[in-house]
């Protein structure tokens, strides 16, 4: 994993990682040490109950989520973002002045609206935070640069949230928590000064006031792209359903495992630990592109271990005084509980992490920030959901450990509806699973293949699942021209179907269906889509190379754009591969975790790519490994 890691010795990411993270951290200690403070403290206060002062501070805070997000996207989209992320420290470092002007006048009023522009400097700073990464990270630094940042937001969170309650509870003077807070504003103002200018990608930009149809304007953005705006849905899911989860733990470690404090620090940092691992694990397990393949992974194990949390849950452990946590350490019930609240996290890292690099990379430039701040809005709106829908169902007399496996539940039929739209992820999961369960697979030359725009890919023919290799290997889509029998396939049918293969036959087969199949290839390069073809027409049967056909001649002349030849190697003498004349009969011919290639050449230009000039440059790509 030093490839993430790196990231934070270079000067275009490790500023931006340290403003973030005390950015996080600072909100945290200042909200939770208000909390802290009135709920411990309320009769100095006011006269409200401790219980209602917690929630109203959390609304407060969230509150500019809704009011400010379509404004900070398009400021992030305007202006210089390295600008704005020195602009949000220096007004965090004025937030707390007028938190110490609160805390010295003794005003509740006045630490509200501090607290409310505390949730203004991290409405602004969001679009900031995401659509920056983009500007100064490759394609395959993004899911590490994701990963280092979701781990580093929630590590803040548990560090800045224990802070802020010690803090709390240990000053003689509660002026010295906005104390504090300068102090790390301040911090973080000095590392903003690192950050790498990020230009404006559309300065002429009209900047909007109006939020509720500029939040509409921002939403039909996210709304172009399909794929995008349903990964929204999912990120917004995700921050649903772990936020309903974090904030159980302190009853849950009160009534479910008769803890004190000490068990609610221990929950915190579990599922926070978990959340870590996961995101770094990211990068490794992906190859350093961004695998969507991860996200179904991540939901099955966001329900499996939701659910396993709800029948782990002990019963009769709380009891009329706190348990001491070495005490319920020494219960295996307990150990399966943390298990459960590691693995949550864990699965929850797999699933957020893509699904944030997938928004980044397919988001228009011109619009990747205010898209960003749709995803706020909706995470926000999605949060308080989730929090009332919570609130409601235990008010009804619902156990927590209930809530927990509801949750998981709904959590399956959230993944099965958005997979159902877009067959896209899970399509790529089963071909991530298949390539890692069955293969080792090595790749060379994938930087090739376009990022956007039309290209045909080309490869050699050699089993039943070279198509099934290519696409998990591939950072896009791609559309695949294959034989209409292998639509008749069990497992390979229902994956080609629904990732929009074209169907083709011969012309004394089916002349029809060729031309239709002709005619689809061209609309899909119209599109701007990547189509793939294996130009031998059939999957060898010795092994060798066989003869390219004119097919791939009558698509540019269509359509003139780039190809990318592909070379597979190593498949021949697989169980899906056509070595004892009939391919699929022997299982584990190979044994597991063979080893295979896929290498990619430079694209060639169309008024290049002949039919034998593409197979002398796949041939030699391959090598001498069929």
């Amino acid at each position: 994993m030093s490839g993430q890691f790196g990231l934070l010795k270079q000067k275009r990411f490790a500023p931006f990682f340290a403003t973030q993270f005390l950015g996080a951290f600072n909100d945290n200690l200042f909200k939770n040490a208000l909390v802290v403070l009135l709920t411990f403290q309320a009769a100095q206060w006011t006269t409200l109950a401790a219980g209602l002062l917690a929630n109203l501070a959390a609304g407060i805070f969230i509150l500019p989520f809704f009011l400010f997000s379509a404004t900070a996207g398009q400021l992030a989209d305007k202006y210089d973002k390295a600008m704005l992320a020195r602009l949000v420290k220096v007004l965090e470092m004025l937030i707390m002045g007028v938190a110490a002007v609160g805390f010295f006048l003794h005003s509740l009023p006045v630490l509200m609206g501090a607290l409310f522009l505390l949730g203004c400097h991290s409405t602004l700073f969001g679009p900031v935070k995401y659509a920056i990464m983009p500007q100064h990270l490759h394609e395959d630094e993004l899911v590490g640069g994701n990963a280092l940042i979701e781990a580093g937001t929630f590590v803040a969170i548990l560090i800045g949230t224990l802070a802020g309650g010690l803090l709390a509870g240990s000053v003689e003077h509660p002026a010295w928590i906005a104390v504090g807070g300068f102090v790390v504003a301040a911090a973080g103002y000095l590392t903003s000064r690192g950050i790498p200018a990020a230009p404006a990608p559309v300065p002429e930009l009209q900047v909007n006031l109006n939020p509720f149809s500029e939040t509409w304007r921002n939403i039909a953005f996210a709304r172009q792209n399909r794929t995008v705006f349903l990964s929204i849905l999912g990120i917004s899911w995700f921050w649903l359903y772990g936020a309903l989860f974090l904030a159980q733990f302190p009853a849950y470690a009160k009534f479910v495992l008769g803890g004190g404090e000490s068990a609610v620090t221990l929950l915190l940092a579990t599922f926070t630990v978990g959340i870590g691992v996961g995101s770094m694990l990211c990068e490794r397990i992906s190859g350093k592109h961004v695998e969507i393949g991860l996200v179904p992974f991540g939901s099955i194990g966001l329900t499996l271990f939701g659910l396993d949390l709800y029948f782990a849950s002990p019963v009769g452990l709380a009891g009329t005084t706190p348990h001491e946590l070495l005490a319920l350490l020494s219960l295996p019930s307990v150990w399966r509980v943390l298990a459960d609240l590691m693995l949550l996290g864990v699965f929850g890292g797999f699933f957020i992490v893509p699904l944030y690099a997938l928004v980044q990379l397919r988001s228009s430039p011109e619009h990747r920030a205010r898209i960003i701040a749709a995803n706020n809005i909706l995470n926000a709106l999605f949060m308080v959901v989730g929090a009332l829908g919570a609130a409601s169902l235990l008010g009804a007399g619902l156990s927590m450990p209930a809530l927990f496996g509801l949750a998981a539940l709904l959590n399956a039929v959230v993944a099965v509806y958005i997979y159902g739209l877009v067959p896209e992820f899970l399509l790529r999961f089963i071909a991530w699973l298949l390539v890692k369960a069955v293969y080792r697979l090595r790749t060379e030359g994938l930087e090739h293949i376009p990022a956007e725009g039309a290209a045909v890919l080309v490869a050699n023919h050699v089993s039943f699942v070279d198509a099934v290799v290519i696409m998990g290997a591939s950072p896009r889509p791609i559309r695949f021209v294959m034989d209409h029998r292998i639509f008749k396939t069990p497992l390979l049918g229902f994956i080609f179907r629904h990732c929009g293969a074209i169907p083709i036959a011969s012309a004394k087969e089916d002349a029809a269906m060729l031309e239709a199949a002709f005619a689809e290839v061209a609309r899909a390069l119209a599109a701007g889509d990547l189509v793939g073809i294996f130009p031998e027409g059939r999957i060898t049967q010795d092994g060798e190379l066989q003869p390219f056909r004119s097919g791939i001649s009558r698509i540019l002349a269509s359509n003139p754009v780039p190809v990318v030849p592909l070379a597979l190697s190593g498949l021949w003498g697989s169980f899906f591969s056509r070595i004892d004349g009939a391919a699929m009969k022997t299982p584990f011919r190979r044994g597991v975790f063979s080893d295979i290639a896929l290498r990619a050449g430079a694209p060639v230009a169309a008024e290049q790519a002949s039919p034998a000039y593409l197979q002398s440059v796949v041939a030699g790509l391959r090598g001498d490994c069929p």
